[in-house]
């Protein structure tokens, strides 16, 4: 059996193109992840109103992009993005703390705070 690993897409307005990659990795191969780091960003098309939030995952110790989403701020969207992971059997998430990722997750799987995010804010 295959499972999807990751999506990689670059979306582009108007004349651009898109481009979309997806990984594909044997569920064999999935033996559960120990800690993966979760965060979103937002950028905007043209005007600041017009947000675009981007919510990603990583695996903590190999640094690998585990899945993404497009959305908006919201916790549904959150929800989707776990719901991306669950074949990686993720025992711990390390989050910014926002308020999706505490409604969402268990004490027991859930570290928070900016100094456990270290590979999505580029520090080692």
């Amino acid at each position: 059996m295959i499972s999807l690993s990751y999506v990689s897409m670059q979306l582009v307005h108007n004349s651009f193109r898109i481009a979309i990659e997806i990984k594909l990795v044997e569920e064999e191969a999935l033996e559960g992840i120990e800690e993966s780091e979760m965060d979103e960003m937002w950028s905007y098309v043209s005007k600041k109103a017009n947000q675009r939030w981007l919510w990603h995952a990583i695996n903590r110790l190999a640094g690998q992009v585990l899945a993404y989403i497009f959305g908006q701020r919201k916790y549904e969207v959150f929800l989707k993005l776990k719901k991306l992971l669950e074949p990686f059997e993720i025992k711990k998430y390390c989050t910014d703390g926002w308020g999706a990722y505490e409604r969402n997750l268990s004490p027991e799987e859930h570290e928070w705070g900016k100094e456990k995010l270290r590979e999505l804010n580029g520090s080692t």
